[in-house]
This record gives C-alpha cells, structure tokens and sequence, in this order.
C-alpha cells in the first residue's frame, strides 16, 4: 500500500508559516509585545526611552494604522482584526508579510510535493495569506479576552484610588501602572492624552469604540454623565464594575454551555476535510477510475457546497448572543 505524505506536508508548511511570523514579530519588537508579560509594554518603552511624547506618538500610531489603512486591496479583510490585536506591524508591513510566507510556502511545496504548477501556486497564496489571517485573528482573541477579564479589575482599582482622594486622571494613571497589558498600555495611552489636554470621556469614548466593547462603552458614558451632570464617580464606577463582572460571569458560562456544541459543530465540519485527507494519504489513486467522469465535478462542488453551508449553520446555531 502507497502513502501519500503530501496532505501532512501542506499542514506543515502551514503551521511552519504561523510559527515563522510569530518569530519575526518577537525578533522585531522583542518580549515587550508579548501579553504575557508582567510589566505593560508602555513601560518598557518608557524605560528604555525616557521621553514620554515619543513613547505616546509611537503607541497611537500603532493604535491606529490598520482602520485608517483599509483602503489596501485585500487589507480590509484584516483590518479590524488587525487593530483589535493592535499589531505593531505597519499594514504594508503585514501585506509584505503575507508575500513573504507565500514565498516560503511556494519554497516548501515545491520542495516537498510533487503538485504541478496551478497547485502549488494557489496553495502558496492561500497558506502564506491564510497563515497571516489565522495568526493575527488568534492575536485579537487572546486580547481581546484577556481585556474583557482585566476591566473589572481595573474599574474597582479606579473605584479605590477615587475614595482616597485621588483625582479621576491619576486613578488613570494608577491603573496604567498597576495593570499589565492590553489594558495597562491602553490607560496609559490615556493617561498620557489626558496630561497633553484630551478630555478623558472623549479618550474611553474613542477606545471604547476602536476596542467595540459594550462594556468599555458603559465606562466612558458613566464618566461623560459624571462630568456633565455631577455626582459621586466612585460609587457609579463600583455599581459599574458590579455590572462588568456579572456580564464577564454570565458569558463564560454561556460559553461553557456552548462549548460542547461548538465542538460538535467543529468535529462535523472537520469530520469530512480530515477523512478525505486520510483517504489521499492511504490511497492517493482513490478517485481516478471516477475523476474522470461527467458527474465527478458536479458531486465535488455540491459537496464543498453542503460543507460551507454546514461551517456557517453551525456557527449560527452555537452563536448566542447575551
């Protein structure tokens, strides 16, 4: 019996182009850009550069080239996700990126496979793009996660800093050192465009939308009202953080109870990709006394029909929305 090592060989490549962009991204911006970090990168910037102006100029570039770059062909598709992860990749960076590990998967396939020209071609384009999608997507969950947990947190630190007298933009500033990223250097940003004279609501409000959180929606509203119309900002921010951490609860076990669902929905899906791949690698000449015949085409497309049909319903069914 012949095996077919091609369908592994093409999983390979791909992970190799994810784990290859990883590299680069750490190689470029070192441990700072990492989430993992104790110490928010904002810091780290200031340690190494000790003039704040700069610091905050390269952070809200950062902040916000992806959405104002949307225009690039094919880039839209990437932006949003792009800024949410807040890559510190330019965009033409990120689109020479995506050349690149289509360069590097082209190398691969040509030097592993045995795919005629076409193949190879698409298949170079499709993992060098793909890879880069899938890892800044992975990127924008991871952070956008990890935001959703620390609000809470930072909203009570805020709440503490406010009953011992501190001002609002020091209770900022309080959070921008204490908490570590995303949401450390995010309030950071803050802190320091309320020092250089930006009204802080305005400030959430903006974050608020370039993050499209509900719950950092509720925060800048709640101090926009405090500033207009008055009143005690520690008590609103502790009912506030009472409200965030009930929401944070009641999607995580809106999540438990999906998540069987979501695997269900994830195993048939991939039921079928992963059996006709094993079925190339037991017998790679499976399909060719049928290849050939009128109705093979036909069956192919209607089957790569019902299973993106099958993708989306899935989705749509465990997608609840609270």
């Amino acid at each position: 019996m012949e095996i077919s090592a091609a369908p592994l060989i093409y999983v390979l490549i791909f992970v190799a182009v994810i784990v290859i962009v990883q590299g680069i991204y750490l190689t470029v911006f070192g441990k700072s850009i990492s989430l993992d970090n104790r110490v928010n990168r904002r810091l780290q910037l200031m340690q190494k550069n000790s003039n704040r102006e700069e610091v905050l100029e390269q952070l809200r570039k950062e902040m916000s080239q992806h959405m104002s770059s949307r225009g690039i062909p094919l880039y839209s598709l990437l932006a949003t996700k792009a800024q949410k992860a807040n890559i510190a990749f330019s965009p033409k960076q990120l689109v020479l990126i995506m050349v690149a590990m289509s360069v590097v998967a082209y190398v691969g396939l040509m030097i592993g496979t045995e795919a005629n020209q076409q193949i190879r071609l698409l298949m170079a384009v499709l993992m060098g793009v793909g890879g880069v999608y899938f890892w800044v997507n992975r990127l924008a969950k991871k952070r956008m996660s990890l935001m959703e947990e620390q609000l809470a947190d930072a909203v009570e630190l805020m709440v503490r800093s406010l009953r011992v007298g501190h001002p609002f933009a020091s209770a900022i500033g309080i959070v921008a050192k204490e908490v570590p990223d995303p949401l450390g250097t995010e309030f950071g940003l803050i802190a320091d465009e309320a020092a250089y004279g930006r009204n802080i609501a305005e400030a959430l409000k903006v974050f608020a939308e370039r993050m499209d959180n509900q719950d950092l929606r509720f925060l800048a509203v709640a101090v926009a009202i405090q500033q207009q119309s008055g009143g005690n900002l520690a008590e609103i921010l502790e009912g506030l953080s009472k409200v965030i951490r009930a929401r944070y609860k009641l999607f995580r076990r809106v999540r438990a109870i999906t998540a069987e669902a979501k695997w269900s929905g994830m195993f048939l899906s991939g039921f079928p990709l992963g059996a006709l791949v094993v079925i190339n690698m037991i017998d790679p000449n499976y399909y060719v006394d049928v290849k050939d015949t009128p109705a093979f085409v036909p069956a192919a497309i209607f089957v790569g029909v019902m299973l993106t049909i099958n993708v989306f319903y899935m989705k749509i069914m465990t997608n609840i929305k609270v």
